[in-house]
């Protein structure tokens, strides 16, 4: 008689609990992604808003993804994912789709750069854009990176 081998589920990578979630690729892009997140929004915020539709879809992309990472990254450190698979779907689709509607809001944060480049408000507002801008776009990698190094455990 054959001896039985591990089964595939045992097989798996657990997921990181703890202080771990810091030392495990794709995990700790979580925190990043929020610092990242809120130097968006902080700097969106200290410009003078001059186009409110297009800035506005910027701050609620950014401070919503930065609150739900943070509530997921908690989650993680707490362990309440309890080493289930379907948190790695639930976090592959999250960041995944964090990461189209972030690349959405950085595509308008540069538009809203390009279109205060000469305004009234002078520099100091264009380059508050031009940080935001780079933020966004870094930001958005950072959401990507993620959402793909699932795949590659």
């Amino acid at each position: 008689m054959a001896s039985v081998g591990p089964s595939a589920a045992s097989t798996q990578p657990a997921l990181p609990s703890g202080p771990a979630v810091f030392k495990t690729i794709p995990y700790a892009f979580i925190l990043p992604e929020i610092i990242c997140g809120t130097w968006v929004w902080i700097l969106v915020a200290a410009t003078s808003v001059s186009l409110p539709l297009l800035q506005g879809w910027v701050m609620y992309v950014s401070l919503t993804s930065c609150l739900i990472s943070l509530l997921l990254l908690l989650s993680y450190l707490l362990g309440l994912h309890r080493n289930s698979e379907n948190w790695k779907v639930l976090d592959s689709l999250y960041h995944g789709a964090t990461a189209i509607l972030y690349m959405s809001a950085a595509v308008l944060q540069a538009n809203a750069t390009i279109n205060s480049e000469f305004s009234t408000n002078g520099p100091p507002n264009y380059q508050l854009n031009c940080a935001a801008s780079f933020f966004a776009f870094l930001t958005t990698f950072l959401y990507i990176l993620h959402a793909f190094s699932i795949y590659y455990q």
